[in-house]
């Protein structure tokens, strides 16, 4: 169920952080993805392993999850929370020369998981930019989105194809 209630703004209009005190513990997953489409250079590279920086979708993985942890520091209403697991997997599209990020992000506890999803798929596709912009810096992120959420009072959300 998706309110049509902006829940970060009080009853004057002023930004808040949302109570969530008095919510029930939960377990919460969210599921996020992006992608990042590179120039032939940068794909080879990705491919050989040997950009000057180190393994870039490796890299990009710890950025990504390290991303996650620090959602709350980043986006000024999310409340920091104990994630239970981070996953962050990448694939490969040869024909595109596109590289998609998936992040899967849990906990249990009194508030989602959504925005740690989104952040650390966007910080890991950043990082493969901050990584291949010596030789390409025509990159472009694209489609980071939820695809999937569970837990709490709203319960199953999933994207439609």
């Amino acid at each position: 169920m998706i309110s049509d209630e902006l829940t970060h703004f009080n009853n004057r209009g002023e930004a808040h952080m949302v109570d969530v005190g008095g919510k029930p513990h939960t377990k919460r997953m969210a599921i996020a993805s992006g992608k990042i489409t590179v120039n032939e250079t940068a794909y080879n590279k990705i491919l050989a392993g040997d950009s000057k920086k180190g393994d870039v979708l490796g890299i990009a993985r710890i950025a990504a999850i390290q991303g996650a942890k620090q959602t709350s520091s980043l986006i000024p209403l999310c409340h920091p929370i104990a994630l239970t697991k981070v996953n962050v997997d990448f694939s490969l599209n040869n024909i595109e020369r596109s590289i998609t990020i998936c992040v899967q992000t849990e906990n249990t506890g009194q508030t989602g998981v959504e925005m740690e999803a989104l952040t650390a798929a966007s910080v890991g596709l950043l990082t493969i930019y901050d990584m291949l912009k010596a030789v390409d810096r025509s990159m472009v992120l694209s489609q980071i989105c939820l695809q999937h959420k569970e837990g709490g009072q709203s319960g199953l959300w999933q994207r439609q194809s």
